[in-house]
């Protein structure tokens, strides 16, 4: 017997069905709970080694596709370098891997407020051996020096660390995003990358329909919507397995899937229920966009682009201070060929002059609490351990 396309739908919004990697959340008899337990790593006592205990709330940052794409190598008592696992990057949808650098960006200012908690400060040089061109490579993103100092200022932002999620779900379409939340976002930028938001009537519907166009076109390239599906990790085997990409949990989808009735397959098929019940899910998540806010950059190179990360996870810290929720919307920032229309109005949208880059778009507006996403444990990530 056959699964209507109705009963997914009820299920992708109810308790029945998390999609974590999408900012859902998971049926409690169901928790991966080996998957999310570096949340809990970083409420015990922290690690002797600064850089451990800098680094083990620093794998917690937000990244594209949750593909965790840092390594770290420790050197002497106090310095580390960080690589990409250049395995872990998205070709066909972040093909300059731009995303993924920004993810970069997050990581080390996530690493920088932690460490400012115990006193010290962490000193990062970008690309000591040369910055990359068109593909990141083997070199090191940064190199990091921790330095104690009882003179650094303690960043308020630390304690929203271990609640930041990205909220990808609908909103509440009945509240609005007040004024002084926006402005209290705006205030987290910094010199290189700069915050704006607004909620104003006409922008906002002229996102929504935007960022929905975007999501099609993304959907319907078939290289880069296979980019997404190979990414799914359906049910907690497989997201234990594998506490990255897009996991999706819960008894529901997983009965489905026992059954063939839910598959990575069936989601990259056009015309299939699971295919379609994606589609408008994601339609209802779009539509709910109560405001927004995007970073932009002066120009495009890879420091802006790690500015932008240090930018947007500050603004995201703050949304969650103020109980706001955030969701990157960034199929329309995308750099493959087919994008390149939408991209344009993007930045004519926004009024950017021609050197600028939009470097993040994100849909704000309150909603459901979202639960802890999947992550890699800190050890995985440290080169030779």
């Amino acid at each position: 017997m056959g699964i209507s396309r109705r009963s997914v739908i009820r299920a992708a919004g109810g308790a029945g069905l998390a999609l974590i990697g999408t900012g859902g959340y998971f049926a409690v008899t169901r928790t991966p709970a080996r998957a999310v337990a570096p949340w809990q790593g970083i409420q015990g006592v922290p690690h002797s080694d600064t850089r451990l205990d800098a680094f083990r709330h620093a794998i917690l940052a937000p990244n594209p596709h949750n593909r965790q794409p840092w390594m770290i190598r420790l050197s002497g008592r106090d310095q580390a370098a960080i690589y990409c696992d250049l395995d872990r990057r998205l070709p066909e949808t972040d093909p300059f891997d731009r995303q993924i650098l920004i993810g970069f960006g997050c990581f080390l200012e996530v690493a920088r407020i932690a460490a400012a908690e115990r006193g010290v400060r962490m000193e990062a040089i970008a690309f000591p051996e040369g910055e990359p061109a068109n593909r990141l490579d083997r070199r090191p993103i940064a190199s990091v020096r921790f330095v104690a100092d009882p003179s650094v200022a303690k960043d308020p932002l630390f304690r929203s660390i271990p609640h930041r999620r990205s909220n990808k779900q609908p909103f509440d379409a009945s509240r609005p995003v007040e004024a002084r939340v926006l402005e209290a976002l705006v205030a987290r930028q910094v010199p290189e990358a700069k915050i704006a938001t607004s909620a104003d009537d006409t922008l906002v519907r002229t996102l929504r329909a935007l960022t929905w166009e975007a999501w099609k076109i993304e959907l319907e390239t078939q290289r880069t919507w296979l980019e997404s599906v190979n990414l799914m990790r359906i049910g907690k085997s497989e997201i234990e397995a594998n506490p990255d990409g897009i996991s999706i949990g819960g008894p529901f989808l997983e009965a489905l899937s026992l059954v063939g009735q839910f598959s990575r397959e069936q989601m990259a098929r056009k015309g299939t229920i699971a295919y379609n019940a994606g589609i408008d899910r994601y339609r209802s998540i779009i539509s709910t966009g109560m405001a927004y806010g995007w970073i932009v950059t002066d120009s495009n190179t890879r420091r802006d682009q790690l500015a932008a990360g240090t930018a947007f996870v500050r603004m995201n810290l703050e949304a969650t201070r103020l109980g706001l929720g955030v969701h990157p919307v960034s199929q329309a920032l995308q750099e493959f060929p087919e994008m390149a229309t939408t991209l344009h109005s993007l930045g004519t949208t926004l009024g950017l002059r021609p050197e600028q880059r939009v470097q993040m778009l994100t849909r704000l507006g309150y909603g459901v609490v979202i639960g802890q996403t999947p992550r890699w444990p800190l050890e995985s990530r440290l080169m030779g351990a």
